[in-house]
């Protein structure tokens, strides 16, 4: 099936209202269904969130305001924060202790793949002899939005990040830094389940593993290109502000190229699950670990590669744990403290989700995915979705009919695989709202802070850059193509 073609009606004020109105009901849950796994359960209080916004708060504000406190203490903040939501699950909640494994489990699986990317690239030094110049950074971001679908956008933002920087050396801003993170961490991966992880989930419960690159790279193409465009923009103001040095040749330079072996295997390994191949060996189900083959598979290949890494590309990059110590850390604590948020939302989305148009999906999803995990966020606004249509996204045969296009039940309103379009693309582009939105922006952003570049903090990258040019450019995607 094709894609549908771009479509333009509507009034662009109705975003606004939309999201408003679609965010009006969160802060009253405090009981209900969880429609999205289709099973009764007690919601938890809607003031269990404080430590997760309180997480959030401190991780915008430590880096500026008490700097010296946050770098000696986020790690126990982070943990202490996570440790009081843990707490209350394991005392108050009937099977929270069930729920705690699994997202323990969850954060496993998270970790091991973008540590051993991290690793992995760490030994991969890439030189370009060439100065940055606006074409030149466009052109390199773009290939990194392609890349990104190949290697996951955590795969492709380590491995071009540090080149990146380097060809820009003298006249680096804070944009250069954030488009980045706008293209490659995030826009990039838009075409394929490899991409991102929400995209790998919906591949996980059944859409099929084509169906976004032929139904999204249209979108995609225009999104990457106009972001592009606007970075040229900006960057024109100091194309005559490089370093001076010697002529260069232009000549791309590739030490470490083993560890390209490396990262195949990483790649390989995102597939050796249950879910993928039917009767492949599961470590949890048979010896009850957190953890599965493909995650020892991460650690194996991660140490292997460490090991033997070659030492002149380490240490060209600079290559040191502090990025993933420090992601790994405030991860743990985001993924505790945001399960009582997840909740509330799955519970919204499932009760709401016959009212829901295609805008509400899109913007409900994006703007949440922005400051929440975007893969369990994607899963319980697909389980919503698919609710609408009669079906149950927990049954992949469900789930490949609700990608096919099934007519709505709604006279006039879209078919199903509008909103599957809407759900995915919302919750892969707004991962880059912020710098917890994706695993690959806090990684960027500090390997840019250690390289002396320019990165804006987290509300200065809100106000200056997500909300003036993310949310205008996701307006459009919206008004043209979800506007239903």
């Amino acid at each position: 099936m094709n894609p549908p073609p771009f479509r333009s009606s509507g009034a662009l004020c109705g975003t606004v209202a939309a999201v408003v109105a679609a965010l009006l009901p969160l802060p009253v849950f405090a009981s209900g269904t969880a429609a999205a796994g289709g099973s009764s359960a007690v919601m938890p209080p809607v003031w269990l969130v404080t430590p997760f916004m309180l997480l959030l708060l401190m991780i915008a504000t430590g880096p500026i305001l008490y700097p010296r406190f946050w770098e000696h203490h986020y790690r126990k903040v982070s943990i202490f924060l996570g440790s009081l939501v843990a707490l209350y699950y394991a005392v108050r909640v009937d099977n929270g202790i069930r729920l705690l494994e699994h997202t323990f489990e969850e954060y496993l699986s998270f970790i091991s793949l973008i540590a051993a990317l991290f690793v992995v690239a760490g030994g991969i030094l890439i030189r370009i002899e060439r100065r940055g110049t606006p074409l030149v950074n466009a052109l390199l971001l773009f290939f990194g939005a392609v890349l990104a679908n190949i290697v996951g956008t955590t795969g492709a933002s380590m491995l071009l990040i540090r080149p990146y920087l380097r060809i820009n050396a003298g006249r680096l801003r804070a944009f250069h830094t954030v488009f980045f993170i706008f293209i490659v961490s995030n826009a990039g991966g838009c075409l394929t389940p490899v991409g991102d992880p929400p995209l790998f989930l919906g591949f996980l419960r059944g859409v099929p593993f084509f169906w976004v690159l032929r139904h999204l790279w249209l979108p995609w193409l225009l999104t990457v290109l106009m972001l592009c465009l606007i970075l040229m923009a900006l960057d024109a103001r100091t194309a005559g502000r490089a370093a001076e040095s010697e002529p260069l040749s232009g000549r791309i330079v590739v030490r470490g190229s083993r560890n390209f072996l490396y990262l195949a295997l990483l790649m390989l390994s995102v597939f050796l699950d249950p879910s993928v191949i039917p009767g492949f060996p599961s470590l949890h189900d048979r010896f009850h670990l957190p953890f599965g083959i493909r995650e020892a598979i991460m650690v194996i290949v991660a140490f292997t590669a460490y090991k033997t890494s070659d030492r002149e590309a380490l240490e060209g990059n600079g290559f040191n744990f502090e990025p993933i110590i420090e992601v790994g850390f405030l991860f743990v604590g985001i993924f505790a403290t945001m399960i009582p948020a997840l909740q509330l939302i799955g519970d919204w989305a499932g009760n709401h989700a016959g009212e829901f148009t295609v805008t509400k999906f899109y913007w409900c999803t994006g703007l949440l995915s922005g400051f929440l995990d975007n893969a369990p966020t994607y899963l319980n606004f697909l389980a919503g979705a698919t609710g609408k249509f009669g079906l149950d996204a927990g049954n992949p045969s469900h789930v490949r009919l609700f990608s096919e296009g099934l007519p709505s039940p709604v006279p006039g309103d879209a078919s199903s695989t509008i909103y599957l379009m809407a759900i995915s693309m919302a919750s892969v582009l707004f991962g880059a709202f912020t710098y917890i939105g994706n695993a690959p922006n806090f990684m960027v952003r500090n390997i840019a802070l250690q390289s002396d570049a320019e990165v804006p903090g987290f509300l200065e990258y809100l106000y200056r850059y997500s909300i003036p040019v993310l949310i205008p450019l996701l307006a459009v995607l919206w008004f043209f193509q979800f506007n239903y």
